[in-house]
């Protein structure tokens, strides 16, 4: 059954699972407006850099493809566990500049996922990506599933950084990789999507080993932290892809 949400939490509407996701990146590569494009649809040209944390939250319905399986299910079972689900993402922002960086550990606490946040037209914010995902390794939990975003590809004519470039860094790396425009909304939905769906194949799959062996282990339950294993997370991680 779907828990209701306590009074403090956004939206007002039942959930099966709660996930915290993280925007990380440096200050200016649109990280605001790809969490408001998200979870208001809108857009602010004016956007000005954020102060210390803020988070909003969206409620989605998770869909897998009936080809996708567990090792361990076969498809049509797969289907029944995963159809029709309910996920609420909480989605943290901050501000990417030094003098906020106190509030790191508090950030990444219970962290399920992670949107690594660069500017296709400044090649800075793409170099400091290798510092970003250090940081993100040093605090959060070593298996949290990670997704390297492009942003501003509707910039074309100021471009700074190569597809090429970017693929080869998120292979490298293990990372899933999409190029996305907050401003026109390409590959917004895709790209908190693919993250939230990955996280719930893998806590799904938890899940229903759990109950295979007896120890009675259903949706996970308020409060409970989510560990991703590194087993579980490689067949995601391993993925380099454009939409």
């Amino acid at each position: 059954m779907a828990r209701r949400p306590a009074p403090w939490e956004q939206g007002g509407d039942e959930y099966d699972y709660l996930f915290k996701i993280v925007l990380i990146g440096d200050s200016g590569v649109g990280k605001s407006n790809l969490l408001s494009r998200f979870t208001r649809n809108s857009f602010s040209l004016d956007s000005k850099s954020t102060i210390g944390v803020e988070f909003a939250t969206r409620t989605i319905q998770v869909t897998m493809p009936a080809s996708a399986s567990f090792s361990s299910a076969s498809p049509d079972l797969l289907c029944l566990l995963v159809e029709g689900k309910i996920v609420k993402a909480q989605i943290w922002d901050t501000a990417g500049q030094e003098r906020y960086r106190a509030i790191t550990s508090a950030y990444y606490r219970g962290a399920v996922g992670a949107l690594l946040v660069y500017d296709v037209t400044k090649a800075t914010t793409f170099e400091n990506v290798k510092r970003w995902l250090k940081e993100l390794r040093d605090h959060a939990d070593s298996n949290i599933v990670v997704m390297l975003i492009g942003n501003k590809i509707d910039l074309k004519h100021l471009r700074s950084v190569s597809l090429e470039d970017a693929t080869s860094f998120a292979e490298r790396e293990g990372l899933s990789f999409v190029e996305t425009s907050a401003l026109d909304a390409t590959n917004v939905d895709k790209a908190f999507q693919t993250v939230l769906t990955e996280i719930y194949r893998i806590i799904s799959k938890k899940a229903l080993a759990a109950d295979e062996a007896g120890a009675g282990a259903g949706a996970v339950r308020e409060g409970q932290s989510i560990q991703v294993s590194a087993t579980d997370s490689s067949s995601f991680t391993s993925r380099c892809c454009s939409f």
